[in-house]
């Protein structure tokens, strides 16, 4: 059994923010990840860039919550927005600027670079070439390991939030308020399960992109965290509102690989297959429109004239060295598969990235069971609304990670000493090896149900039909599940049945088209 004062579960942007403020604040806090490595997270996927503020002036709080607002489509929290953008610059300025010095681009003036993104009125977006991610998640990391108060464990996949309602023996915890006392977590190198018991657990777990066919998440991007969250009985909001990129690269050899929001951003013009732009009769902004716009246009022109792809050409707006300068990965990756982005425009399709719902939080993070909090994409503060601003995403993780553990300090009288709780040791009900084609096939059958039906374009039909093929589906994985030995995969492919019918019945449940949730009926 592993103790702590934090348990952070995740170690992307938002865990590794709450972990070195938790350690700041003197605690003694323990860091899980699922990941062989411990950067392993969607953070370090991200290409575009974080919001800072406009140069010279031009920028200003209410104008950054002026754009979250209109991004969001009317259902982000105005309250959580100005938090965002009250917090955010002088949040990027701790963590990322004075504290672990991320490698910003510089521009001529040796002021950091800024550009621009779909929907912003300015260019506040600061970057690192377009591996901005990686460059964040790469120096947190550093820094979180040279932090004695934190124990990192790589390699523990996560599989039940510990709430004594759930998994005590004394009949009467149900009467006690519902709570949280730390996980259940998978050890894959030694196949052991452990107890990790805190005062307080923090989910940062990030997304949910693998529950579909197509999505720019990495691997790791199960929905762990959400479906834990739902069987520990916290309250998930929003969840229909699942943000499909508008450009990822269509390559038939190729995962779907991110085209930065920032290649719009410095010019980049979509176009169709034979060569016309087809942006300004879905919107004033053309290429520029919010993300949930540009999907849903892209998808339309698809259906409608029968193309596998849209063009996005940049090259006709940017000198060849400026595109090779501003996107190095880009640039490598598509020349990768023949695509020379400098001279010739890039075949792009819609892919699923982000979730703008989540396990709902206060201002503060707290979720609405005890001694949980939640951070980052896994979180819905109200920020994102139905539709989220582009390179919002990364910022609220560090202000969040921030000001939940602000929060603990703050209330720790309240947290100081938990009731004992005695959480027995796991029992492993398994008497065979999971069969890997079972658990690949489920896996692949709850993508195409979901990116069918569930996808850019939602009916009451296609919903029903989700529901039902995937109420079967649980069924079955749960038997499978209970009589199988644990294994990484099955457990991420428990957690994303569940977190993929959570996003099911939300979306039949709204039948209203809002953001990035469409309903064609």
């Amino acid at each position: 059994m592993e103790r702590s004062d934090v348990l952070v579960v995740g170690s992307g942007v938002a865990g590794c923010v709450a972990a070195l403020k938790a350690a700041e604040c003197g605690f003694k806090v323990n860091l899980i990840t699922k990941g062989e490595k411990p950067e392993d997270s969607n953070t370090y996927h991200a290409q575009g860039g974080i919001i800072y503020k406009g140069k010279g002036g031009k920028d200003s709080p209410e104008l950054l919550v002026k754009d979250i607002l209109e991004a969001g489509a009317g259902a982000s929290l105005p309250e959580a927005a100005r938090v965002l953008a009250t917090e955010g610059p002088s949040m990027v300025e701790k963590y990322l600027m004075s504290l672990t010095k991320v490698p910003f681009n510089k521009d001529e003036d040796g002021d950091l670079d800024r550009t621009e993104e779909a929907a912003h009125s300015v260019r506040r977006i600061i970057h690192a070439d377009d591996l901005t991610g990686r460059a964040i998640e790469i120096a947190l990391i550093k820094k979180v390991l040279e932090t004695p108060a934190i124990k990192v464990f790589t390699n523990h996949v996560a599989i039940d939030l510990l709430t004594p309602e759930h998994h005590t023996e004394d009949p009467l915890n149900v009467y006690d308020p519902l709570s949280v006392v730390g996980i259940y977590a998978y050890h894959v190198d030694s196949k052991e399960v452990k107890r990790f018991i805190a005062n307080v657990t923090i989910l940062a777990t990030g997304g949910l992109g693998r529950v579909f066919l197509h999505t720019t998440n990495p691997k790791g991007a199960t929905g762990d965290g959400f479906a834990m969250a739902y069987h520990a009985g916290a309250r998930l909001i929003n969840m229909e509102y699942v943000q499909f990129h508008p450009t990822t690269l269509f390559h038939r050899d190729a995962e779907r690989f991110l085209i930065s929001e920032s290649v719009r951003g410095e010019g980049g013009v979509l176009l169709t297959p034979e060569g016309e732009p087809f942006m300004e009769k879905y919107h004033p902004l053309g290429s520029l429109a919010p993300r949930d716009v540009v999907a849903r246009a892209i998808h339309q022109e698809m259906v409608e004239n029968g193309y596998q792809y849209v063009l996005l050409d940049l090259a006709s707006h940017m000198k060849p060295e400026a595109i090779r300068e501003r996107f190095p990965t880009i640039y490598e990756t598509c020349k990768r598969y023949g695509i020379d982005i400098s001279t010739q425009p890039i075949p792009v399709v819609p892919a699923t990235h982000f979730s703008c719902g989540g396990v709902k939080v206060d201002l503060w993070g707290r979720t609405t069971v005890d001694r949980l909090f939640a951070v980052g994409e896994v979180s819905c503060t109200g920020v994102h609304g139905a539709n989220r601003l582009a390179s919002t995403s990364l910022l609220e993780g560090i202000v969040w990670g921030d000001r939940c553990v602000r929060r603990i300090a703050e209330d720790w009288e309240k947290y100081e000493s938990p009731p004992e709780y005695p959480i027995p040791h796991w029992v492993d009900t398994g008497i065979e090896d999971p069969d890997p084609a079972l658990v690949k096939q489920d896996f692949i059958t709850l993508k195409h149900i979901m990116w069918n039906y569930v996808g850019l374009a939602r009916s009451r039909r296609r919903l029903q039909r989700a529901i039902i093929d995937l109420r079967h589906l649980w069924r079955e994985v749960e038997h499978f599940y209970k009589y199988s030995k644990l294994s990484k995969e099955l457990i991420e492919l428990r957690h994303a049945l569940q977190t993929g019918l959570i996003v099911a019945k939300a979306a039949q449940g709204n039948r209203t088209s809002r953001g990035c949730h469409y309903r064609i009926d």
